[in-house]
């Protein structure tokens, strides 16, 4: 893979499923203690105010598994002040959202995702963010973002309010010069990385 040091040209006529395998296997090779340092450093990117401030809010996710970044994040940004949305899966549906309120506030949902248990706001909620954070396998220099393949941000990112900023998480192996892209893909505007912080995508 481009982002890997595998040949550009061997990875071009990858399909998305073909790119989530490979993806996911090198994450399943990421060793803990790089995982861990990564999670310290995102954390530190995400509460040092270029994504958002004291007084706004930030629709976030729990990480699980080998997704960079950790539960952590979500109470740094909350200890300056920062009011955080969290995801809800509903079968198919748009997520839904609730106000997280520390990790006691969280139970096991679906995917191995912790959902909060509060009350649940419904899918529009998410117009009041100030920014979206939106998990991700990998994302390109265009803003394409390529997903588990659930399609649940597919479905909920496109109800937030024009203009709001729409940053990816990833590991800086994981952004790549093009992904394939579809027409219903909401188009990301920043990438967060644990060794370069917050970017801006598709200028």
């Amino acid at each position: 893979m481009a982002g890997s040091g595998r040949d550009l040209d061997a990875t071009r006529a990858w399909t998305k499923d073909q790119w989530r395998r490979a993806l996911l296997s090198e994450r399943r090779r990421v060793p803990a203690s790089t995982r861990f340092a990564e999670a310290i450093r995102l954390s530190g990117a995400l509460a040092g105010g270029g994504v958002v401030r004291r007084g706004e809010t930030l629709c976030g996710y729990v990480p699980v598994g080998s997704e960079p970044g950790s539960w952590q994040m979500l109470d740094e940004v909350a200890a300056i002040g920062v009011r955080v949305l969290l995801p809800i899966v509903v079968g198919r549906e748009p997520l839904d959202w609730a106000w997280y309120d520390g990790r006691d506030s969280l139970r096991p949902g679906p995917f191995g995702l912790l959902q909060p248990i509060g009350e649940r706001l419904g899918p529009t909620a998410l117009r009041i963010a100030d920014a979206v954070l939106v998990p991700a396998l990998a994302v390109d220099r265009r803003g394409v973002r390529l997903g588990r393949g659930a399609g649940h941000y597919d479905r909920s990112l496109a109800l937030a309010a024009p203009g709001t900023p729409m940053v990816a998480v990833v590991r800086d192996q994981e952004v790549f010069d093009e992904l394939p892209a579809e027409p219903h893909d909401v188009r990301m505007t920043a990438v967060l990385t644990p060794e370069k912080g917050l970017r801006a995508l598709g200028a």
